[in-house]
C-alpha cells in the first residue's frame, strides 16, 4: 500500500472527527456561549452546508493547481478552522471555525480520491479511494464518542485542540508521504473550469450524481431518526444508543472496503448490488424494529450497504466525466443534498403521524428510485454511451 495513501486516510479521519464529534458535544458548547440547543445545533447544520457549497466553489477555484498543492493548501484551511473553534470566544466565531473547516471537506474527498486513485495501477482504483475514506468511516465510528469522552474529562475545546493536532499531522504526512505529481499524469484531466464545466454533459455523470444523492439520502433520512426507533420502537434505553451507534460505524468501515474491491472487479453490478441491498435491509428494519436482536444486524448491515457504494461511485463519475476535479467534488455535494433531503422527508414522515419506523421505509422507498437510476445508467454504459 502506497504510504501516501495513509496520509490521505490520516487526513479523512480529521475531517470526519470535525464532522462529527460536535454532536456529542452540543449540551457543552451551547452552556458555554449561553445559546439555545437550537442555535447551538447549526454549528451541525452549518458545516454540511458549506460542505456543499465549499466542493464547487473551492474545486472550481484551484482547477489550474497541481493537485499535491491543493490538497496542502486545504488541510491548512482544516486547521485554521479548528483552531478557530479551539480558541472561540463567543458563539459567532465558532461558527466561523465551523464554516472555515468545512469548506475544505468536499474539495478534499474529491481531489483527494483522483490523487489516490493516482498512486496505484488502474485495476486498483477504487479500493485506493476505499483506503481514503477508510479515514472517515473509522471517524464515523469514533467522533461522537471521542467528542464526548474528551468533552467531558478536559472540556469541548480540548477536542478541537486534538483535531488540530491530527491536521498537523495529516498536513506533514501528506508533504512528505504523497508524490508531486499524483493524480495529473493520467492524461485525461481537463485544466481549464471551461474544460471541467464540459464534463458535465455527460448522461452518466449526471446519473451517477442522481444515484448518489439518493442513495445517500435514504440512508440517511432513516439515519436521521435512528435513535427514535430504537428508543422508542426497539426498547432500547438512551445509555444504547452509543454502542448502537458503533455498530452502524464499524459497518461503514466494512462496506467501504468491501465495496471497494468489489467495484474493481464490476463496478457497475456492485453498485447496483449495494443500493438493492441498501434498499431491502432498510426495509426489512422497519418490519422487525421491535426485536433487538434484529435491530442490532440490522443498523450494522445498514452501515454495510450503506457505504458500499462510494468508492464506486467516485470512480464512475470520475471516469466519465475524464478526471475532472470539480466531477469528483460534485459527488460529496450531492451526498450532502441527499443528506438534507432524506432528513427532511423522514421528518415529515413522523409529523405526519406515521411513527418511528417511518423514515425506515421512506428511506427504502427513496434507494429503490436510486437502483432504477443505477440499472439505467449501467444499461446505457452497455450501449456504449460513454461520455
Amino acid at each position: 500500500m502506497p504510504s501516501g495513501l495513509i496520509a490521505l486516510a490520516l487526513g479523512g479521519f480529521g475531517i470526519g472527527l470535525t464532522e462529527f464529534l460536535i454532536a456529542g458535544l452540543l449540551p457543552q458548547v451551547a452552556s458555554s456561549f449561553g445559546v439555545s440547543e437550537a442555535a447551538a445545533g447549526w454549528l451541525i447544520s452549518g458545516y454540511a452546508l458549506s460542505v456543499a457549497i465549499g466542493a464547487i466553489v473551492l474545486t472550481a477555484a484551484t482547477t489550474r493547481l497541481p493537485r499535491k498543492g491543493v490538497l496542502v493548501g486545504l488541510v491548512v484551511l482544516f486547521v485554521v478552522g479548528n483552531l478557530l473553534s479551539a480558541l472561540a470566544p463567543n458563539y459567532p466565531v465558532m461558527m466561523l471555525g465551523r464554516i472555515v473547516a468545512a469548506l475544505c471537506h468536499g474539495s478534499f474527498f474529491g481531489i483527494g480520491s483522483l490523487v489516490a486513485r493516482g498512486l496505484v495501477p488502474p485495476e486498483r482504483k477504487s479500493r485506493a479511494v476505499a483506503v481514503m475514506f477508510a479515514g472517515l468511516t473509522v471517524a464515523n465510528v469514533l467522533g461522537v464518542p471521542f467528542g464526548a469522552l474528551v468533552g467531558e474529562r478536559w472540556g469541548w475545546r480540548a477536542a478541537f485542540w486534538a483535531v488540530t493536532v491530527i491536521g498537523v499531522l495529516a498536513l506533514a504526512g501528506i508533504v512528505a508521504l504523497v508524490p508531486g505529481g499524483a493524480g495529473e499524469a493520467t492524461g485525461q484531466q481537463p485544466s481549464s473550469l471551461r474544460a471541467q464545466f464540459r464534463a458535465f454533459r455527460s448522461w452518466q455523470v449526471w446519473l451517477t450524481l442522481v444515484a448518489t444523492a439518493l442513495g445517500y439520502g435514504g440512508m440517511f433520512g432513516a439515519f436521521s431518526y435512528i435513535a427514535y426507533t430504537f428508543t422508542e420502537v426497539g426498547g432500547f434505553s438512551s445509555s444504547d444508543v452509543a454502542w448502537l451507534l458503533m455498530v452502524y460505524g464499524v459497518g461503514l468501515v466494512v462496506g467501504n472496503l468491501v465495496g471497494g474491491r468489489a467495484a474493481d472487479h464490476d463496478r457497475d453490478r456492485a453498485l447496483v448490488v449495494a443500493l438493492l441491498g441498501l434498499a431491502v435491509t432498510l426495509a426489512v428494519f422497519g418490519l422487525l424494529a421491535t426485536s433487538a436482536t434484529a435491530s442490532v444486524v440490522l443498523v450494522f448491515l445498514m452501515g454495510v450497504f450503506g457505504f458500499a457504494g462510494v468508492p464506486g461511485m467516485i470512480t464512475r463519475v470520475t471516469d466519465y466525466a475524464h478526471g475532472a476535479a470539480l466531477a469528483a467534488s460534485a459527488n460529496v455535494s450531492a451526498s450532502n443534498v441527499g443528506n438534507a433531503l432524506g432528513a427532511w422527508l423522514g421528518g415529515l414522515a413522523i409529523t405526519a403521524g406515521l411513527g418511528y419506523t417511518a423514515p425506515l421505509y421512506v428511506g427504502a422507498g427513496i434507494v429503490l428510485v436510486a437502483v432504477v437510476v443505477m440499472v439505467v445508467a449501467a444499461w446505457q454504459a452497455d450501449g456504449g454511451e460513454l461520455g
